[in-house]
This record gives structure tokens, C-alpha cells and sequence, in this order.
């Protein structure tokens, strides 16, 4: 197991890095305070993937399953899709709204270094942005403004980095919505299939149009949110298994 040395970090290596007189005074944050990103993007990036899950669960239900004369198909179809809907959605809120692993602002004082008890030629390392000591593995986002232990990504779809407290949370929502996609675009085909065979206003409650616009829109958005959710579910395990975040494997490639 490799672990990244120190030249991936983006820090500040002048003399003066440490200088505390530099710092603004210590942030005294709040303990258990709900963490989550003021950011314009991620908060409309956010809804988006809501509003997505909640449109596939309008045509899953209101268009396949409910017209459906098929009772236990609905029933155990419509369970499962849910089920798996909600862990997303629950998995997503978690991402979002859990501290991914923020270092302390302004913590590079002269009390806190002296507490350090550091050793003759150690070398520890100060963000010039957030005038914090940065752990081993830290990087700073600068949409979160905040130096993040172990940051693998910041992403506007969670509204948060991706971190050492929140990865686990990431890889279930990616891994939930996946399951949510492929499941959607199975019952897609089999109510094409369905339609094709029937006359199709004793398919779904709208009209035959309708329903045709109303499935290809979720067999887009199914297939593209599959591709892009599965790729980012190998790429967390991949990271977990090697124990090497996606920022420090782009800087061993460069």
C-alpha cells in the first residue's frame, strides 16, 4: 500500500510559511454544527439530482406500475425501486451535509505549534488561504474554502468535497443510484414490450404520446446517470482499495 509523500500537497514550503503573525485569530466553530456549502452551483446542482429521482419516481409509478394489471409486479417492482430511491436520496443528504474532514481555521498560532512539541528538522506545513497547519494528506478546496483531510474530489452534485468522513456516504449514493438507473431502464423495456403487444391507451393512464415522451425522457436520463454513476462507483473503490485519493493519482501522472 503506497502512501503519497509530500510533494502532491498544495502548500505554501517558503521559510516564513509558519510565521504566526500571519494568521488571523483562531475560528471558534461550533461542535456538531450542520455542515453544508454556500455555493450557487452545488445547491442548484443538488436539486437537480433530487428533482431527477423524484421525475423517475413520478414515471415509474404514475406511468408503468399503477396502470399495470399485473398486481405482484407492481407491488415487488415498486417496493425495490423505492426502497433503493430512498437509500439515494438518504445516502445523498448524508454526502452533503457531513463535515467531509475540514481542518480548523487559523490554527497555525504560536500556541498550537509550540503544542505540537516538534522535533528538531520536522517539517510541518501551513494553507496560506485558511492559515491552518495541514494534516499529512490535506488539500485545500477552494469552493469549500476549507483545508479537507484526505479530499478526493470536491463535487457539485453532493454540494461538498468528498472526504475522509463522507467518502463511505458518496460511494452509496453512487452505488444506490446506479442500481435506481438500471432497475428504471429494465422496466422501461419491458413496458415498451408491453405497450408494443397491447393497444397502448390500456398501457398507462396518459395518452399514447405522452407516455412515449415520458419513457424516453426516463430512459435518457436512466442510461446516462448509469454510465456516469457506475464510473464513479469503480473509480471510489478503486481509490478505497489503493488507498489513494483521485487528486494524488492526477498529480503521480503529471
Amino acid at each position: 500500500m503506497r502512501t503519497p509523500v509530500s510533494r502532491f500537497r498544495d502548500v505554501e514550503r517558503q521559510a516564513n510559511s509558519l510565521q504566526p503573525a500571519q494568521c488571523l485569530p483562531p475560528c471558534h466553530e461550533r461542535p456538531n454544527k450542520m455542515w453544508f456549502i454556500k455555493d450557487a452551483c452545488g445547491i442548484v446542482c443538488a436539486i437537480i439530482t433530487w428533482f431527477l429521482v423524484f421525475f423517475a419516481e413520478f414515471v415509474v409509478l404514475f406511468v408503468m406500475l399503477i396502470p399495470s394489471k399485473n398486481l405482484t409486479y407492481s407491488l415487488v417492482n415498486g417496493t425495490l425501486f423505492n426502497s433503493v430511491a430512498f437509500l439515494a436520496l438518504a445516502s445523498h443528504f448524508r454526502a452533503m451535509c457531513t463535515d467531509p474532514g475540514a481542518v480548523p481555521k487559523g490554527n497555525a498560532t504560536k500556541e498550537y505549534i509550540e503544542s505540537l512539541q516538534l522535533k528538531p528538522g520536522q517539517v510541518v506545513y501551513k494553507c496560506p488561504k485558511c492559515c491552518s497547519i495541514k494534516p499529512d494528506r490535506a488539500h485545500h478546496c477552494s469552493v469549500c474554502k476549507r483545508c479537507i483531510r484526505k479530499m478526493d474530489h470536491h463535487c457539485p452534485w453532493v454540494n461538498n468535497c468528498v472526504g475522509e468522513n463522507n467518502q463511505k456516504y458518496f460511494v452509496l449514493f453512487t452505488m444506490y443510484i446506479s442500481l435506481t438507473s438500471l432497475h428504471a431502464l429494465v422496466m422501461v423495456v419491458l413496458h415498451f414490450l408491453y405497450c408494443f403487444e397491447d393497444d397502448w391507451t390500456k398501457c398507462s393512464t396518459f395518452s399514447p404520446p405522452a407516455t412515449v415522451i415520458l419513457l424516453i425522457l426516463l430512459c435518457f436520463e436512466g442510461l446516462l446517470f448509469l454510465i456516469f454513476t457506475s464510473v464513479m462507483f469503480g473509480t471510489q473503490i478503486h481509490s478505497i482499495c489503493t488507498d489513494e485519493t483521485v487528486r494524488e493519482r492526477v498529480f503521480l501522472q503529471q
